[in-house]
């Protein structure tokens, strides 16, 4: 984040800190060895602009039972993989925001999430609330808290949403929520201070609509894991780089501009259509041979066929004042295989290998879904270029978590 930047999300987010509800920069206690007051609470759940179900998958992974009262997104495609993976009917389902009528689900809803798009609101002759958000995807989302009256929101979008129109989205949303009677807190959360590497900010606003509830933002915990580790093992030869590709994605213009990374350790904020277009994370794998039956893991090479130091300077040398020899490794065309290799001559006469040469490769779709905090239990049935827009749009499941276990979500089930 740049330094301007990052003054203003700060001095927006400090400017009301006299105000004792927005308990952000208190000592916080750790969120993670918290145990649930009320474990066999069932939460009523309902989403807006629901995406690939964040806050679902999370409950499953808390082992939390959950009833899904309804879910709303217009995207075929993430219908498609929202019903392969959560119980919900089609009455439950909604295409449009804007047909939701929230008193139907009047005092049925233990939590309600969603995060719409950005948009400015006029705010001329205004009193900066409510009624400022009409026409605009948030004031659907105010509007069903309105008439359903949730007992917990969350209302999540991207860190721009702080200093957008130089803060009045904001500040509008802020007033709008209190104007409904909730008690609010919000903070800009980053999903590398919960257990994923990727570096993902969002602001999170949480909700209550017993204004007595005490609520503290979940601390930071340290990463012990990095990218690598979400890696599959065997990966289709389709997600490797051609030329093109991999000149794009290692061009100084590009690393330099942090439009890509590879084999970064925690992985670039995940975007619907990064890994579509070049943009975003990349590994580099040692080359493997093109002849699929000839791949061998070079750790299981023998040690006795690799060079001694001793013997790497004389094969590498370039010869003697008698001989002279152009020194080469790697070639893409080998020179004749002679009977007397064993001997080990020189690298202008036999071929050596040095490892050094490998592929770039995109990030597969099942990984994103694990640096999103999905696990393999997840279902894919979309296609690949679906599949990463729905985990590029999706909200990183183990903030969720932590702010579940944080809140004690239990309390607010039935």
């Amino acid at each position: 984040m740049k330094k301007k930047e990052y003054a203003e999300i700060k001095e927006v987010i400090n400017e009301e800190l006299n105000e004792p509800q927005y308990n952000i920069f208190y000592e916080k206690e750790n969120w993670v060895d918290k145990k649930f007051s009320n474990p066999s609470a069932k939460i009523r759940l309902a989403t807006m602009f629901s995406g690939i179900g964040s806050i679902e998958h999370a409950l499953q992974r808390l082992d939390i039972s959950s009833e899904i009262v309804f879910a709303c997104d217009n995207d075929k495609h993430v219908k498609q993989s929202y019903f392969a993976n959560y119980e919900i009917s089609e009455n439950s389902w909604y295409d449009d925001v804007t047909q939701i009528d929230g008193s139907k689900y009047e005092g049925g809803i233990d939590l309600l999430v969603g995060g719409s798009p950005c948009q400015s609101f006029s705010m001329v002759g205004k009193r900066k609330g409510f009624e400022d958000t009409r026409g605009t995807l948030f004031y659907e989302f105010a509007r069903v808290i309105k008439e359903s009256q949730p007992k917990v929101f969350i209302f999540e979008n991207v860190k721009g949403l702080v200093n957008h129109d130089k803060g009045n989205t904001f500040k509008v949303i802020k007033e709008t929520f209190k104007e409904l009677g909730y008690k609010i807190n919000y903070q800009l959360l980053n999903s590398k201070d919960f257990g994923i590497p990727q570096h993902r900010e969002r602001i999170f606003v949480v909700g209550f609509r017993d204004i007595d509830t005490e609520f503290q933002f979940p601390e930071a915990i340290p990463l012990e894991y990095k990218m690598q580790d979400f890696l599959e093992d065997y990966i289709d030869s389709k997600y490797y780089l051609k030329e093109k590709g991999v000149k794009f994605v290692t061009s100084t213009k590009n690393r330099n501009k942090r439009y890509t990374q590879i084999n970064g350790d925690i992985a670039l904020c995940q975007k619907a259509n990064q890994q579509f277009n070049w943009h975003g994370d990349f590994v580099f794998e040692e080359a493997e041979s093109d002849f699929n039956d000839f791949i061998f893991n070079v750790n299981d090479v023998e040690e006795k066929y690799y060079l001694s130091e001793k013997t790497k300077a004389y094969v590498l040398a370039t010869g003697t004042k008698s001989f002279k020899t152009t020194v080469g490794t790697d070639l893409e065309i080998a020179r004749p295989i002679l009977q007397s290799m064993h001997k080990m001559h020189r690298s202008g006469v036999d071929n050596y290998v040095t490892h050094n040469k490998g592929k770039i490769r995109k990030l597969t779709p099942r990984e994103c879904l694990r640096l999103m905090g999905f696990k393999e239990d997840f279902k894919q049935v979309v296609s690949d270029t679906q599949m990463y827009r729905q985990a590029g749009n999706s909200i990183v499941v183990n903030v969720f978590i932590a702010l579940m276990k944080q809140m004690d979500i239990t309390k607010f089930g039935v």
